[in-house]
């Protein structure tokens, strides 16, 4: 029963581990752009767009579609790189386990 007594310490520890850092990820932030920088996305831990820029140069009343593809390629591309930096950031607390739930 000792030993169960351990993990489960363990394992508190690790929430508690976990829950600051998920803290500090959401202080974190990622930049990305699109278009050759006309359009710049900013991303932060939690999976949130912080801030969007646009260059008025790529503003085109003629060509929206390529204005809303420019953004949206910026903002995926925010999103992916926040759950990447998620994910490594819990890899390192986990010690590599994979956990279901945590990312």
């Amino acid at each position: 029963m000792k030993g169960m007594g351990n993990m489960m310490k363990q394992a508190q520890k690790l929430q508690a581990k976990m829950l600051r850092m998920q803290e500090e990820l959401a202080d974190r932030t990622i930049e990305t752009t699109s278009g050759g920088g006309m359009v710049k996305v900013v991303a932060n831990g939690k999976q949130q767009i912080v801030t969007i820029e646009i260059e008025k140069e790529v503003v085109d009343p003629e060509d929206v579609e390529m204005l809303q593809d420019l953004i949206l390629a910026a903002i995926n591309d925010a999103l992916a790189k926040s759950q990447e930096m998620v994910s490594s950031e819990m890899s390192k607390l986990t010690g590599g386990l994979n956990i279901p739930g945590l990312t």
